[in-house]
């Protein structure tokens, strides 16, 4: 039988202590439904007692909200050792469950509280006493809990042989300062564990050290019965042991607990507590990342083709997510290959070969080609192919200053003579083609009239996308097109032009 190992998301509240985030009412109450009803953590801490009148009115709209539901022992509020003051506060938002705050070091026990150890736990047997009276269920925080096993052990079980004959439900044991080392995770979680054997044990790690996801799955194996966590990792300093990443370890690698959480809901939750808050996601987070599930060197995406030899066991459909294939300069035939199968696109060998070698262009000049990008890049190449190249333009200068008119020098290649001309105009590209008509005037060559100029950017792009460019010209009452690709507006104009020029 697996043993079962509670989850308990502190993004409200622990993580809300990442700098510069805090969640309005109505944030935290859509956050509270969703971790709990989609993403099925087994409990949520939404807040810190007495902090403010917001807090005051998120806590209550929550706990009325879990009241409703049946699961208001789910939702969990930090508190103190204050004389009863939070659990009135506790009382008055209709919260049933507190966390209290106390001292896991005699570090922070003598320098912060002044107290001796004595004096402490009979304060905190008063609190826990008063919060049974108004029927709230206790759960203890052994604040530098990590510091006090290290330097202060004899302390922690003296304090831990008190609560455990203490009407308390979970021991919860922080690594405050996120100063842990995994193997001391073990250790210390393992020891605590063995010599309180009827006692639930929760841990709650921290990343500083980058360590967090190290040290959950050691508390795991150590024999915690729970563990506390937060979406994209989000807390004070460099935040918390990171959902995501916990609950794919979890049940990739720690086969014998099993945890309710919802692995399809993650991605969704991370990129709206990512919206929620102004956080953005690292492109390289695991499991939460744009990029993670990218694969960008075309000999990744040739060995996808060939028995999935590039795939592990992070399917991004368990996340809700589906793999991508990146379009640049290390793209490969298989990498394009995949993108045109989504898209609905087949191209002959040769068509594939140029359009690799355009991607691999693009990609030298701008880092980034998406899939979106692909039917202007296929468009391109083949209009290119419908003509014999003749006319090149060799090289322009074009200057925009505040003031001053738009002028543009040209160098231009003709059947193998070089031509080179300067012009002004209403813009850069007025005045580069006002250039090109001094050189065909020279040589007795009417351009034909543009009639109609259009600009295209993939939908949804940023402003780094690749731009297509659309003239319609007329020339002897005819009209044709051409077409230009690049991340620069003026740059596919130009190449659009120097296509014009070729076909006439």
């Amino acid at each position: 039988m697996k043993r079962k190992l509670e989850i308990m998301d502190t993004t409200l509240r622990d993580g809300e202590q990442t700098s510069g985030v805090s969640f309005s009412v109505s944030e935290k109450l859509t956050l509270a439904k969703l971790l709990l009803e989609e993403l099925k953590v087994d409990r949520i801490e939404v807040a810190s007692a007495r902090v403010s009148e917001g807090e005051f009115e998120a806590v209550k709209q929550i706990s009325q909200w879990a009241k409703e539901k049946g699961c208001l022992n789910k939702v969990e509020v930090l508190t103190f050792v204050d004389g009863g003051v939070s659990i009135d506060w506790m009382n008055q938002v209709g919260a049933k469950v507190q966390n209290l705050l106390t001292k896991g070091s005699l570090n922070h026990l003598t320098h912060q509280l002044k107290k001796t150890p004595e004096q402490h736990f009979s304060d905190i047997a008063k609190t826990i006493a008063l919060a049974a009276e108004s029927n709230i269920e206790t759960n203890v925080y052994l604040e530098d809990w990590s510091n006090g096993m290290r330097n202060s052990k004899e302390y922690v079980f003296q304090y831990l042989d008190f609560l455990t004959q203490q009407p308390v439900k979970r021991i919860l044991l922080p690594d405050t300062l996120g100063v842990l080392t995994h193997t001391e995770t073990f250790d210390f979680i393992s020891e605590t564990v063995a010599r309180y054997p009827n006692s639930h044990f929760d841990f709650h790690g921290h990343n500083d050290y980058d360590l967090g996801v190290a040290n959950v799955m050691e508390a795991v194996k150590g024999g915690c019965h729970g563990l506390h966590l937060t979406v994209n990792g989000m807390g004070e300093r460099a935040g918390n042991a990171p959902m995501a990443s916990a609950v794919a370890v979890i049940n990739d690698f720690l086969t014998d607990v099993d945890i309710n959480v919802n692995e399809s809901s993650l991605f969704k939750v991370s990129k709206l507590v990512s919206a929620f808050t102004g956080v953005g996601i690292p492109y390289n987070k695991p499991i939460v990342g744009d990029n993670v599930f990218t694969q960008t060197a075309g000999i990744h995406a040739d060995g996808d083709n060939k028995n999935n030899l590039y795939f592990n066991d992070l399917l991004p459909e368990r996340f809700g997510r589906k793999r991508k294939y990146a379009l640049g300069k290390t793209s490969g035939k298989a990498n394009i290959q995949k993108n045109l199968q989504e898209l609905g696109l087949t191209l002959n060998d040769d068509e594939l070969k140029k359009v690799t070698q355009r991607i691999i262009e693009l990609g030298d000049k701008k880092e980034r080609v998406t899939k979106e990008d692909l039917p202007y890049i296929i468009s391109d190449i083949l209009d290119s192919g419908s003509y014999q190249q003749k006319v090149f333009i060799k090289s322009y200068v074009l200057t925009h200053s505040k003031g001053l008119r738009p002028s543009t020098t040209v160098s231009l290649e003709i059947n193998g003579e070089l031509l080179e001309a300067h012009a002004q105009g209403d813009g850069q590209y007025d005045a580069f083609m006002n250039a090109i008509r001094k050189l065909y005037v020279s040589k007795k060559i009417e351009l034909p009239k543009l009639i109609d100029y259009a600009v295209r950017i993939p939908p949804g792009s940023n402003s780094d996308a690749l731009c297509e460019t659309i003239i319609t010209w007329q020339n002897n009452n005819k009209e044709f097109i051409t077409r230009g690709l690049d991340s620069d507006q003026t740059v596919s104009a130009i190449k659009a032009t120097e296509k014009m020029l070729n076909i006439i």
